[in-house]
């Protein structure tokens, strides 16, 4: 490759829809990104970071790995085996308003998807166990945090088959992951978070009962923030089949005004709780993810 092409063609959302599978997609990202470390802050080592973590203040000089220094101007610590073994809990939501898709764009489910698999796929292929927890307003499907590779195949078929039907109902869905996480670890939420804000807000930061890191991705199509439909339209509920005659035009301020209040509040509580939130629309390359993904790791 071209050193000076752009890697992030590589990770363009539209393009990696096209693509056969999931694995297929899931490597496809995984390659590109690592075309595009020499341009991050993670140049100097492979997707083996497993084995690094970012310094924090207190931390023993003796541990500080000096090459990645010189190669980053960055301080990392040297992890251990026993610090390194990790169990992840990916809970994605599989509601029908995961399947919306602007034009030209994949849908949000489709995004979270390939998002969800490459996420397993770095924490197996590091040997930490990875899990997922399929949702709507129930909990769909369940898979164990495994470390083994094989068990990756299991995750992909899962998340592969999965439609995007009913309701979102993250409180109760949620709510049974908690009670079946018994060992602090990782907890990754990946949703359009499309539920009545408090609830949502509550349902999050019951998670952090279970002394986990928690980390939110929220899934977002750009048309969802813009509000740019043009002129009459009628909108219809994915979920419940409900619709809506309006003029886009005549309300698009008092939406988006309505619409930043939203995401500013969940934002603002999971700071707040000591979650880390991170919105991504479905437009972005996959690194924007991968990249929040890494940092919370460390």
């Amino acid at each position: 490759m071209n050193q000076n092409e752009d890697y992030r063609k590589y990770l363009d959302p539209a393009v990696i829809s096209k693509l056969a599978s999931l694995d297929i997609k899931t490597k496809f990202v995984v390659e590109g990104f690592m075309l595009g470390l020499h341009k991050s802050p993670y140049h100097g080592f492979s997707i083996e970071f497993s084995q690094h973590r970012p310094y924090i203040p207190g931390d023993s000089l003796k541990d500080v790995d000096w090459k990645i220094y010189g190669k980053t101007d960055r301080y990392f610590i040297k992890q251990y085996e026993e610090e390194t073994n990790l169990k992840a809990h990916i809970l994605l939501d599989t509601s029908a308003s995961m399947r919306y898709a602007s034009p030209g764009r994949v849908s949000k489910l489709e995004y979270a998807k390939v998002l969800a698999s490459v996420i397993a796929f770095m924490l197996i292929k590091q040997n930490d166990a990875a899990g997922l927890y399929l949702y709507s307003d129930k909990i769909e499907k369940i898979l164990p945090p495994k470390a083994s590779r094989i068990y990756l195949d299991e995750i992909m078929k899962a998340l592969a088959a999965s439609g995007g039907e009913g309701k979102s109902d993250a409180t109760r869905a949620l709510g049974e992951v908690v009670e079946k996480i018994n060992r602090r670890g990782m907890i990754i939420v990946i949703s359009d978070l499309f539920e009545d804000v408090n609830e949502v807000i509550e349902t999050i930061k019951r998670l952090t009962v279970t002394k986990s890191k928690v980390v939110v991705f929220q899934i977002l199509d750009p048309l969802e923030r813009s509000f740019d439909f043009g002129n009459d339209a009628i909108f219809k509920d994915m979920e419940t089949g409900a619709e809506l005659s309006t003029q886009p035009r005549q309300i698009v301020a008092a939406y988006r005004d309505a619409f930043e209040g939203f995401v500013s509040k969940i934002k603002a509580a999971c700071l707040n709780s000591g979650i880390d939130f991170n919105q991504v629309d479905t437009a972005q390359p996959y690194d924007v993810p991968i990249s929040a993904f890494l940092r919370k790791r460390g």
